[in-house]
């Protein structure tokens, strides 16, 4: 009996499992009910409105076939959307040719990410790896590769007119008359630049916080084992800087997709050389074709979404990066696996019994 005593109060207690109590649970999904409403209510629904008005058109003028004035909106179906693609009465001219002006705004939409993303993220790392460094002023060499970062992009636009002017300083300094300000290639290069200017110090600190989690220890032993600077750079710290180099991007990706505020500033409205996506829908808001910029609107949506897609897919971009989640859907998918295989053997035996059982 005192045997059986001791092993009843050595033994574990199974406490009732309380929902509240697990982080994973029902406590996790109530903290997070009110960001997921207000995501909803400011996102959510003008999503869905907007979805809905792209597939109506104001009507104006006189009906061809009727003869009488037209007024009011109504429904045009995928109307907008094919003739964003097709219609030649929006044909435009612009460095990449003559196209439809959406094809024309996508082209420099992808000009402008592409571009703009591989310098910044060259720039970036190397601003990251001189503020890495300790050595005297570096907090003033900090504040000075921040401060483009921390000014508005409008305000940035207006200061690099002054540089882009006909009789600016990048004139000034190169000894040739470019109208960087007019529509033409040049102007894609003056947003280029500015955009790089302003955005690059965004990057660089955002590695700057990956380089400062790899120990330096790690670097102390490569210098033993006798590896280069350059050896050290690609097989120590990128690969470990790599997950915060990833998001930093991701986002400046996106944001470079969505560019608005720079060109309109710097170059204006109307320039179908530095023309995007977000600048054709809000031109034709403002001319009351509500239909076609919300259509425009939601293709430049879906894009930011495929693109998004495939950053997390195919270079792991983890936003989020939760161990704890990972673990478990790691074991989630070990559980699955394991219970297809149970499966699997359990109809290959039932085949095997019934095929016995035919034979004898």
């Amino acid at each position: 009996m005192a045997t059986a005593a001791v092993e009843t109060q050595g033994a574990p207690r199974k406490g009732k499992k309380n929902a509240l109590s697990d982080g994973q649970g029902t406590l996790a999904w109530i903290l997070v009910a009110p960001t997921l409403a207000v995501i909803l209510f400011v996102v959510g629904i003008p999503i869905i409105l907007s979805l809905i008005e792209s597939f109506y058109k104001t009507s104006k003028g006189v009906d061809p076939t009727t003869g009488l004035a037209e007024s009011g909106t109504k429904f045009v179906g995928l109307d907008n959307y094919v003739n964003a693609f097709t219609s030649n009465a929006t044909a435009v001219s612009g460095v990449f040719g003559e196209m439809p002006r959406l094809l024309n705004a996508f082209a420099n939409n992808i000009w402008f990410t592409v571009i703009c993303v591989v310098i910044e993220t060259i720039l970036g790392v190397a601003m990251a790896l001189i503020m890495a460094r300790a050595f005297k002023g570096t907090g003033l060499v900090r504040a000075a590769i921040l401060v483009p970062w921390a000014i508005p992009t409008i305000v940035s636009a207006k200061l690099w007119m002054v540089v882009f002017d006909a009789n600016g300083v990048m004139n000034r300094l190169i000894g040739k008359q470019i109208l960087w300000l007019g529509d033409s290639s040049a102007s894609q290069w003056a947003v280029i630049m500015a955009d790089v200017w302003k955005t690059a110090p965004f990057i660089g600190l955002l590695t700057l916080a990956g380089l400062q989690t790899i120990p330096a220890e790690v670097y102390e032993a490569a210098k033993v084992d006798g590896a280069s600077a350059w050896q050290q750079f690609t097989r120590i710290t990128l690969p470990m800087v790599k997950p915060a180099l990833v998001v930093a991007v991701l986002f400046r990706t996106l944001d470079t997709m969505r560019m608005f505020d720079l060109p309109y500033g710097l170059i204006g409205p109307n320039k179908y050389s530095v023309e995007t996506l977000s600048m054709f829908a809000y031109n034709e808001a403002v001319s009351q074709r509500y239909g076609p910029a919300a259509a425009y609107s939601i293709l430049l949506f879906l894009l930011i979404v495929v693109v998004s897609f495939l950053f997390i897919k195919l270079l792991g971009a983890e936003v989020v990066n939760d161990p704890e989640a990972l673990a478990k859907s790691e074991q989630r998918k070990r559980m699955r696996k394991l219970h297809k295989q149970q499966v699997a053997r359990t109809k290959a035996n039932n085949r095997t019994i019934t095929s016995g059982e035919s034979a004898a």
